[in-house]
């Protein structure tokens, strides 16, 4: 089984409800999704830029599991999120300050150009050249899967269209899905996986659904980092050779109990 190596960001973030839920902690995709996929068996490696203010991440218990080769460490500071929530877990906020993951696609493409046979996970997100490391990855040939995030979702689905049918699997949430559906047609896709919050997932082969899911009803304490939750675990079901509705089962299972426990506070540094 091929190593994940999972395109994107890994952040300091704020996450805050109505209802006084949230705090600080760590987030981004590569995170949440590497730790998922490595969870569900499948050896997983962000493919990220760190800052020095998370440069002890690679040593901090709990995320030692995860392949850090991939990863740059530059002076600067990380990513930072503050994401605003409703009372029903939706997005209704967002700031940002990238910091030094403005030089992710300049490495990126470089760990690309130096293994390029290997399979990756791009997240595609700001401040990521979606088009530039799509076009490097479907023109090497190399097996790639997708996901968004709502805030970019539009400005990503547009600049990765072209790209999209050669992806392995493809993940939106229903409201990616209504964007995605105004740039491709659904039946060029050969896996889609489509969350829609407590309701129903369902995976979608060339336009035909082929499997369906119900999350199990655990109430959500934290929902920032479920999609990429549910993305690395059905990645890393269908890689050792679980069905399209088994690995949706599964994955919509770890993403109902990541809600409900979340656990990644930001790591102090050693000392000495």
């Amino acid at each position: 089984m091929k190593r994940l190596d999972v395109i994107g960001n890994i952040s300091r973030d704020l996450t805050r409800y109505p209802d006084d839920r949230g705090g600080y902690r760590l987030g981004g995709a590569a995170l949440f999704l590497s730790l998922a996929a490595t969870d569900a068996g499948r050896r997983a490696a962000p493919v990220c830029v760190l800052g020095s203010d998370l440069a002890h991440l690679v040593e901090a218990p709990g995320l030692d599991t995860l392949d850090w080769s991939a990863h740059i460490q530059v002076d600067g500071a990380s990513t930072t999120f503050d994401l605003e929530y409703d009372l029903h877990g939706e997005l209704v906020g967002v700031g940002t300050d990238y910091g030094v993951a403005e030089g992710l696609t300049e490495h990126a493409l470089r760990h690309v150009n130096l293994y390029p046979r290997h399979t990756y996970h791009v997240c595609c997100r700001l401040p990521l050249n979606v088009a530039a490391v799509l076009d490097r990855l479907g023109g090497n040939g190399t097996d790639f899967s997708v996901d968004f995030f709502l805030p970019s979702a539009e400005a990503m689905i547009r600049a990765a269209a072209p790209w999209l049918p050669k992806a392995s699997t493809l993940f939106v949430n229903a409201a990616e899905y209504r964007l995605l559906e105004q740039v491709i047609e659904s039946r060029t896709l050969p896996e889609l996986v489509v969350t829609d919050g407590p309701r129903d997932a369902v995976v979608r082969r060339f336009g035909r659904q082929v499997a369906s899911a119900v999350p199990p009803p655990h109430p959500p304490r934290e929902v920032s980092g479920a999609g990429d939750t549910l993305a690395g675990t059905f990645l890393a079901h269908r890689s050792q050779g679980a069905t399209a509705a088994q690995a949706l089962a599964e994955a919509t299972a770890a993403a109902a109990r990541y809600v409900a426990a979340p656990s990644l506070p930001i790591p102090a540094p050693r000392r000495g």
